[in-house]
């Protein structure tokens, strides 16, 4: 198990610097959307749409990316439109993580299906977006969720003591979730220094805070952040503990699926997005 996720590791690590490695946006574009389509037949699978409508849900990912690259979203939507999918996250977080896993079948399939697929459509979106502003920028966002899950996992290994969800992931705690958030904020620290040295594309998404709401917003700001990583790691937990499964599929060999992968980021690309457009507002 563990050379097979040293191995997949490594090739996926290989083809997202293969990606970022050209000027050209759409290396790293179509390798993302393949995996955010993958994400949506994973979705239909989890959520009983059944062999041929899951593989159909995958293909409208896939085109709705597309769709928004030929209408210049994928460059640059409305700011709006990453408020909406942030406001829907935090929704999820109240309605959904309230009622538990029990309630999540009872909704009927159809809305679970959009809701799916809404979610992975905006995410691709915002990474795309994300990368067209600057790789520095992209990866600021990238690495806050991955932090923000490594210093929570410590974290709560070493000092977990409240349970967070016991009826969605027993293994989380308010420790890791405290242990996450100092984590980042070192994170953000680090970079903004870093950021000062003038050898990237870019601002990161720490500079771009700080620039445009001051220190205590930045904080508030990555609060948010590591809160929606959190919520997002949780929804698809529970949409998993509802279906019964393990795992949202077994694409990445000894990682599981790219839901289980890309889960904490869902909300937080989207919420970044929303976030830095205070500053260009400005």
């Amino acid at each position: 198990m563990l050379r097979q996720r040293i191995i997949t590791a490594v090739v996926l690590v290989a083809l997202l610097l293969a990606s970022l490695s050209t000027p050209n946006p759409w290396p790293f574009a179509l390798l993302t959307l393949a995996l955010m389509a993958a994400g949506g037949w994973e979705w239909g699978r989890l959520n009983q749409a059944g062999t041929g409508l899951s593989w159909a849900m995958g293909a409208t990912v896939a085109l709705g990316g597309v769709a928004g690259f030929l209408s210049g979203w994928a460059r640059q939507a409305p700011a709006a439109l990453w408020w909406a999918v942030a406001g829907l996250w935090v929704l999820a977080a109240v309605v959904g993580l309230r009622s538990g896993p029990a309630a999540w079948p009872q909704l009927p399939r159809a809305a679970r299906w959009v809701l799916g697929l809404v979610v992975l459509w905006a995410a691709w979106l915002a990474i795309a977006q994300a990368r067209g502003i600057g790789i520095n920028f992209m990866l600021s966002v990238l690495c806050l969720v991955w932090m923000a899950d490594v210093a929570a996992y410590f974290g709560g290994k070493t000092f977990g003591r409240r349970k967070l969800a016991p009826s969605i992931s027993p293994g989380k705690s308010w420790e890791g979730v405290w242990s996450g958030l100092l984590g980042v904020g070192l994170l953000a620290a680090l970079w903004i220094w870093l950021d000062g040295l003038g050898h990237f594309d870019g601002p990161s998404v720490y500079s771009r805070l700080l620039a445009a709401l001051g220190l205590a917003g930045l904080l508030a700001a990555l609060g948010v952040l590591c809160g929606l990583s959190v919520v997002g790691d949780l929804i698809e937990s529970l949409v998993k503990r509802a279906a019964g499964a393990k795992d949202s599929s077994r694409l990445l060999p000894g990682h599981g699926g790219v839901l289980d992968r890309v889960d904490a980021l869902l909300p937080v690309l989207p919420a970044a997005l929303a976030l830095a457009s205070l500053g260009a507002a400005r």
